[in-house]
């Protein structure tokens, strides 16, 4: 069987090295990236199985990352698991708990036994993060699905985008939040 491609997304050379050795190189194949453009341009060209992503990066931020794969249907299924020695960087920009983001969170240093629950977590919550299709509601009206199965689905549809919207505008709000505090700082 072919390995599983996964993608590190970190500045330190240590990390993504650690990242590789902590792996069994029969079962995954590890690409590295040292920022966040260079991370987005091998997500399109590489399509990794799993990304594991540093939170601070330089170029493009990691939840800069984050939020270009969430606004993606096809590239927020990838699982995620997100790498941070500062949880309360993190937690500044996305809410726990971590789960219903569909993520998962590992503080750096971290060991080879929390690596694995993180990659196996991380693979249950992709799993389960509802499928968002790309096809309006609209375009299904005179097909034959519009029996009470067809419209449940669309009812999933529409109310897994309206989730993924309220996630959106909430970190937008708190984004905002946060440059109105910088800049009432910078005034006093």
């Amino acid at each position: 069987m072919a390995a599983h491609k996964i993608l590190v997304i970190d500045d330190s050379r240590v990390i993504r090295n650690m990242v590789r050795d902590m792996l069994p190189p029969a079962n995954f194949e590890v690409l590295e990236a040292a920022d966040g453009i260079k991370g987005l341009e091998m997500i399109h060209q590489e399509k990794p199985w799993m990304i594991m992503l540093d939170f601070l990066l330089p170029r493009m931020s990691g939840f800069e990352v984050y939020e270009t794969l969430q606004q993606s249907p096809e590239l927020s299924r990838i699982p995620l698991v997100l790498m941070s020695g500062r949880k309360e960087e993190v937690t500044s920009k996305i809410s726990e708990p971590f789960e219903d983001k569909y993520l998962v969170f590992v503080e750096k240093p971290f060991e080879q036994k929390e690596l694995i629950t993180a990659i196996k977590r991380a693979m249950v919550l992709a799993q389960k993060r509802p499928h968002i299709s790309t096809i309006s509601v609209a375009s299904t009206v005179g097909s034959a699905e519009h029996t009470d199965e067809g419209l449940g689905k669309r009812v999933e549809v529409l109310e897994a985008k309206c989730k993924l919207l309220e996630q959106q505008i909430a970190s937008q709000n708190k984004q905002f939040q946060q440059l109105v505090d910088f800049i009432k700082k910078k005034l006093k």
